[in-house]
């Protein structure tokens, strides 16, 4: 049987407030975006700069810490997987979204920190860091 990897990592800012609810179950689930930057120079020698932004949701414990420690702005480090949801909205039209599921967040502080100030290195299996 063949192997098959889908893993994704991101470093960027925070687009908004993380969203927090529980599923019927009760399972928490956090949702926010990320970010990324782009640089490059063209061969005319113009700097130009392109933006992506990732949905990111989060479950579990890593979605109560996402929640109660991240903000609009923050730098992260963001570990995890691709997944592509699909439904019919109230029209009947056939919708689909491409999210990233994360299993590990590093709060890299926000963009006036330094790189010498403390990052937190959080996966969603361990136990509450503080």
């Amino acid at each position: 049987m063949s192997r098959s990897l889908n893993k994704v990592m991101i470093i960027g800012n925070l687009g908004r407030e993380p969203e927090m609810r529980y599923t019927p179950s009760g399972k928490p689930l956090t949702k926010f975006r990320v970010a990324t930057n782009r640089r490059w120079t063209t061969p005319d020698g113009e700097e130009q700069t392109e933006t992506e932004w990732f949905n990111v949701v989060t479950w579990g414990k890593l979605a109560e810490i996402c929640n109660q420690y991240l903000t609009k702005g923050e730098r992260v480090y963001i570990e995890g997987r691709l997944h592509t949801r699909h439904w019919t909205d109230e029209d009947g039209n056939h919708q689909s979204a491409t999210e990233v599921v994360a299993q590990e967040m590093i709060m890299l502080g926000s963009p006036s920190q330094t790189d010498d100030q403390k990052t937190e290195n959080i996966r969603e299996e361990d136990e509450f860091p503080f």
